[in-house]
Order: structure tokens, then sequence, then C-alpha cells
């Protein structure tokens, strides 16, 4: 550590445009592909371009949870080397890129304390908020046919390129922020303050239930349920967390009745599970192509135990698959393994497989970096989504996981100092 300290990333002018850097990636996330781009190159020149980039990559690799990220990273791009479309493979080796990245950028800011990783939560926050008020715009603009979309499993337009789950994701993890502030900074804040966040965080809460997003929905319920329970079992107003724990449970009734969106979800989903029950093929269907998919890719797996298909030959694969098992599915419904867990085992095999749980697991085992209920759901909530999503296959999802786990990362580390 004390090598770093002279470290032109921590200090003067660099410092800030570290900052900026920072700012710039949040913005492209909500709404900008090539801004989210630019802002990750510009972040890496900053932290990597320097001359005590030796010191900085000893840090890394002594660091498990920074270098077991770059895993996620490594196995697909050796996989290249009995993948034969290589032009998708290289494709996807780019999407991943930021998995490399940003682990050895951030083992740079050593000095960053915590006030600096706090100033990046408010921004985080600011962005959160611009971004669902963009979303419920869109919404109010034409509600009568954003309901009826919901009934064919559409949803409401969301920033992140559209991509609703992801943007359910951040909200979540918005939300977790705003609680771990209270909770560390609450002494500190004015009433005022103290207000805004819990407004915030209340608006926060009834946009996930309006978007009726499962992935956001999951993360939310889970971590609540986790963080009230660790309340009841280690606070003394065990009444008052007992009330918040009711409330908890009877949100998604309440949900139901107050928003059509949350109730057309609902009924869309039970339609739609009414034929994965009978294992029939419906065309557009949500569930039962994702369920379609999983069956695949634990097919192609389980023929392909111990290298993979290769990551770039994970669509030609699957798309066999469907052919010989369902002739009749259309070309849109022909998606990827819908589980992360299962791309890497396609595409590397059991051991593949077995590396990608290793990884996700690895936080929980290592030396915790501050508050570890916090900790806990943040990488509860991430490991979650990846059960029946592929967030790690997506631009936007790739850098939603390196970054957030990363930033906070590095903020409860600096929070235990």
């Amino acid at each position: 550590m004390k090598v770093l300290m002279k470290n032109p990333v921590a200090i003067g002018w660099r410092k800030q445009a570290v900052f900026l850097s920072i700012v710039l990636m949040l913005a492209g996330l909500l709404f900008s592909r090539i801004l989210l781009s630019s802002g990750l190159i510009f972040f890496a020149v900053l932290t990597l371009v320097h001359k005590n980039i030796r010191a900085q990559l000893q840090i890394f690799f002594s660091s498990p949870f920074l270098w077991g990220m770059t895993l996620l990273f490594l196995v697909p791009l050796i996989s290249g080397l009995w993948s034969e479309d290589l032009s998708n493979w290289s494709q996807i080796i780019r999407i991943k890129l930021p998995l490399l990245l940003l682990p050895l950028c951030f083992a740079g800011l050593t000095n960053f304390e915590f006030k600096d990783w706090e100033k990046i939560a408010w921004t985080f926050l600011i962005t959160i908020i611009i971004g669902v008020s963009y979303s419920m715009w869109q919404y109010m603009q034409d509600a009568g046919s954003v309901h009826a979309g919901y009934l064919r499993s559409h949803t409401i337009k969301t920033p992140v390129g559209n991509d609703h789950v992801r943007f359910s994701l951040v909200v979540t993890i918005a939300i977790q922020t705003i609680v771990f502030l209270l909770m560390t900074k609450k002494k500190q804040f004015s009433k005022g303050i103290s207000l805004f966040l819990w407004i915030v965080f209340t608006g926060l809460v009834i946009y996930l239930h309006i978007l009726a997003v499962r992935t956001g929905l999951l993360c939310f319920y889970t971590g609540i349920l986790i963080f009230l329970i660790w309340l009841l079992w280690n606070r003394k107003d065990k009444l008052r967390t007992a009330f918040f724990l009711v409330i908890l449970f009877t949100l998604p009734v309440i949900s139901y009745f107050v928003f059509p969106t949350f109730k057309n979800r609902v009924s869309y989903l039970r339609y739609d599970l009414s034929f994965v029950k009978k294992d029939i093929y419906l065309q557009g269907s949500n569930d039962g192509i994702r369920l379609i998919s999983i069956k695949a890719g634990w097919h192609l797996q389980n023929q392909n135990p111990f290298g993979g298909v290769g990551f770039g030959d994970i669509e030609t694969e699957i798309n066999k698959w469907y052919e010989k098992n369902y002739p009749s599915m259309i070309a849109s419904d022909k998606i990827l393994p819908s589980s992360e867990w299962l791309t890497y085992g396609v595409g590397s095999g059991w051991p593949g497989f077995i590396l990608f749980i290793t990884i996700m697991l690895l936080p929980f085992f290592l030396k915790r970096p501050g508050k570890d209920i916090f900790w806990w759901i943040l990488n509860i909530s991430l490991t979650l989504t990846y059960l029946f999503d592929i967030g790690l296959e997506v631009q936007y999802g790739v850098f939603v996981h390196a970054f957030i786990l990363l930033w906070w990362y590095k903020w409860l580390l600096a929070e235990r100092q």
C-alpha cells in the first residue's frame, strides 16, 4: 500500500479526472453505449498508464477478489482455442473485456477515501433518479397501452438501452445504497438529507413494483428480507423490525391491487406457466422459452462435459438443438441458455460451470471488506440474477457486475479503515 502513496491516480488533477470518467460511465450506463465505452477507456488510461503500475499489479495479484473476477474473462478467452466461429468469439471477448480491465484499474485506487466512494454513491443515486423519472414519464405518456402491453410480456421503456432487467437490478442496488448510507452516515446527515433519502427509497420501491420485473423484485425482496432478519437477530428493537417484516410480506398483495402493471404481469406469468407445465412451446412466450433454453443448455453441457463447445459456438450449437427438438420454434425465440451458470458450462464444460460457481461464491469466503451484511446482500443479489439471466453476455450487464462489485468492495474497505 505504501508504495502507491505517490501514485498519480490518487492525487491532483488525475484523481479529479478519474472521478469525471466514473460520472461519464454512469451516465453512459443509462443513456449511451458510446459514452459508456468512452468513459471506460478514459478511466482505464488514467488508472493504468503511470509509472507505479508494477506496484498496482502487486496489489491486484495479492487480492483473490480482484484476480478472481478476471477469470470470468479468461475462461471465454481460452475457449477460443476450440471455438470454430472466431468472429462470434471475438465479439464475446470484446463485451467481457471490462471483467479484465476494471479489476486492474480499481487495484490502483488505494488512496480513495470513504468520502470519495460516497461521492460516487451520490452520483449513482442521482443518475438512477434521473433514469426512473425518464421511465415514469414514458409510462405516463400512454398508461393504457403500457397496461395492455404487460399482458403480452412488454414493459415500460427504461434507460440502459431499454434493458428492463438490468435497469431493475441497478434500481435495487440504489435501494441498497440508500440503506447503507442511512446506516453509516445517519448521525452526520441533516434531517433534510435523511428525509430526502427516505423519499427516494420509497419512490424507488414503488417504481420497482410498477416496472414489475422479476429480477429486480427478486433481488429487492431477498435483500430486504435478509437485512430485516439480520436486524431482528442483532438489534434490540425487535418489535419495530417485526413490523417492517409484516409490511414486506404484504407489499406484493398491495401492489397487485394498486398497480395495474404488477397485476397484469402476474396474470401473464400465470398464463405463461400454464403452457410451461404442459411442456408446450408457445411462440413469444417468456418463461416457457427460458426454460426450454435452460433445458438445451443442460443437454449441451452434459454432451460436452470436459471443454464445452467453446464460447464462440454456443449460438450455433444451441440453434442445432432447437431445430432438432423444437422444429417449429421461430428465430427470435432461439435464445442462449437463459442462465449465466449454464452459459459458462456450455462454453467450457463442467470445469467452466464449477469455476463460475466458485467465483460467485468466492466473496462470501474471503475476508470481508466492511459491514458483512451489505456485502452479502449485494453478492447474493448478483448471484441470484445469473440463475435465470445472462447478464455477463451483454455490455451493460458486464459493466454493472464489475463496476458495482468493485465500487462496493473499495467503499466497504474504506468504511472499515
